[in-house]
C-alpha cells in the first residue's frame, strides 16, 4: 500500500512537469514560424484641424495593412495635404485617403487659413497670386507697390494704401512700396501663416497664434503684441482686427466710428476691415458689421449663405455659397456692380474697386479704374500658391 501511494504521488508530480515541458516545446515550435512584421504609424496635424481617422498619436499595424486616413479642418481653415513619410499615401492632396504600412512612418495633416488671399486690393492697385507662387500687380505704382515681378514661392498677398505684402511658403515675409512708417520692415519675420495690410501698417499672424505688426502706430493699430489664440487677422486703414480660435474677435486702433466695437461678436469664422468699418462672417453664413455706415457699408444684416467677406474703403462685398456676389455701400464708381458675377471663388475690395477670382483662375474687376487697377482681364492661373 505504501508503495502504491508513493507511485500515485510520483504520477501526480510528473503531470505538471510533463505539461510544462510540452508547452515549452510548443512555444519553441511556434517561435520558429514567421510572425507578421509590425510597423508604427505616427500621426499629427498642424494648427487648424485634426486627423479623425485613425486619430492622432502612434499606432501599430501589420506589414501591408491599408490604413484609412481622414483629416478634418476647423472653421476658417482648409486642408492642404499630407506631409512626412508619404510615399505610400494614395493621394497626398486628399483629406480622405489611405496609406499602406510597409515601414515605420510619421505623417502630418497640414491645414492653412481658408481665407489666405490670392487676390488683394489696395487703394489704387490690385495684386494677384499665381498658382506657381509668382505675383502680378496692376494699378498705381508711384512707390513701387506693383514691382512684384521677381517674387517667388509666395502663398498669400495683401495690399495696403501704397505697399504690398506677401508671405512665402517657408514662413518668411516680403514687402515693397511706401515705407515711410516702416510698414515694409518685415524682413526679419518668420513662422508667419497669414499677412494683412492696412493703410500704412502691415500685420503678420504667427503659427502659434500670436500677432506682430509694423508701421504707423499713431492710433495704436500696431499694439497687438499681447494677442493670442488668433487664427486670422485683418487690417483697416487705421485699425487691426483679430479672429480668435473660439470665434470671438478683438480689435485695436482707431475707434472713432465704433469700428473696434467687436467685443460681443461670437461664432465668427472670418473678419475683414475696411476704411473705417469692420465686417464679420458668422458660422451660419450671416454677416455683422460695425463702424462707419455713412454710405450703407454696414447694411449687411439681411445677407445669408455667405462664405467670404471683403471690406473696401466704404463698401462691403460678400461671396455667396452659390458663387455669386453681393455688395453694399459706396457705389460712386460702380464698385458694387457685382450682381451678374458668377463662378466666383474669392473676392477682394479696394478703396473704390472690387475684384473677383473666377473658378478658372481668371479675374474680374469693377469700379474706379483711373490707375488701371481694374485691368485684370488678362490674368490667368490665379490660385493657391505652392503650399496649396
Amino acid at each position: 500500500m505504501k508503495l502504491e501511494h508513493a507511485s500515485k504521488r510520483y504520477r501526480y508530480v510528473q503531470i505538471p512537469t510533463v505539461l510544462l515541458v510540452t508547452a515549452a516545446l510548443i512555444l519553441m515550435m511556434v517561435g520558429c514560424g514567421d510572425y507578421p512584421v509590425q510597423y508604427d504609424l505616427t500621426i499629427s496635424s498642424t494648427r487648424g484641424g485634426e486627423v479623425t481617422s485613425p486619430g492622432e498619436g502612434s499606432f501599430a499595424y501589420a506589414e501591408g495593412t491599408v490604413v484609412n486616413l481622414a483629416a478634418e479642418a476647423e472653421d476658417g481653415y482648409r486642408f492642404v495635404g499630407w506631409t512626412g513619410n508619404v510615399d505610400t499615401v494614395a493621394n497626398i492632396n486628399s483629406a480622405t485617403t489611405t496609406i499602406i504600412m510597409n515601414g515605420n512612418y510619421s505623417i502630418a495633416a497640414s491645414f492653412e487659413l481658408r481665407y489666405a488671399s490670392v487676390l488683394a486690393a489696395g487703394s489704387y492697385h490690385t495684386v494677384g497670386l499665381r498658382a506657381d507662387g509668382t505675383v502680378v500687380a496692376v494699378g498705381r505704382n508711384d512707390y513701387g507697390q506693383c514691382d512684384v515681378g521677381d517674387w517667388s514661392d509666395i502663398v498669400q498677398v495683401a495690399a495696403g494704401d501704397w505697399h504690398t505684402v506677401g508671405f512665402k511658403d517657408d514662413g518668411a515675409v516680403v514687402a515693397i512700396g511706401d515705407n515711410l512708417y516702416g510698414q515694409c520692415d518685415v524682413g526679419d519675420w518668420s513662422g508667419i501663416v497669414q499677412v494683412a495690410a492696412g493703410a500704412l501698417h502691415a500685420v503678420g499672424l504667427s503659427g502659434d497664434g500670436s500677432v506682430i505688426a509694423v508701421g504707423d502706430d499713431y492710433l495704436g493699430q500696431c499694439d497687438v503684441g499681447g494677442w493670442s489664440d488668433i487664427v486670422q487677422v485683418a487690417a483697416g486703414d487705421w485699425h487691426t482686427v483679430g479672429l480668435k480660435d473660439d470665434g470671438t474677435v478683438v480689435a485695436m486702433g482707431d475707434n472713432y466710428l465704433g469700428q473696434c466695437h467687436v467685443g460681443d461678436w461670437t461664432n465668427v469664422v472670418q473678419v475683414a476691415a475696411g476704411g473705417m468699418h469692420t465686417v464679420g462672417l458668422k458660422r451660419d453664413g450671416t454677416v455683422v458689421a460695425v463702424g462707419d455706415n455713412y454710405l450703407g457699408q454696414c447694411d449687411v444684416g439681411d445677407w445669408s449663405d455667405i462664405i467670404q467677406v471683403g471690406a473696401g474703403g466704404m463698401h462691403t462685398v460678400g461671396l455667396k455659397h452659390d458663387s455669386t456676389v453681393v455688395a453694399a455701400g459706396d457705389h460712386s464708381h460702380d464698385q458694387c456692380d457685382v450682381d451678374d458675377w458668377t463662378n466666383i471663388v474669392q473676392v477682394a475690395a479696394g478703396f473704390t474697386h472690387t475684384v473677383g477670382l473666377k473658378d478658372n483662375g481668371t479675374a474680374i474687376a469693377v469700379g474706379d479704374n483711373s490707375y488701371l487697377q481694374c485691368n485684370v482681364e488678362e490674368w490667368t492661373d490665379i490660385g493657391w500658391g505652392p503650399a496649396g
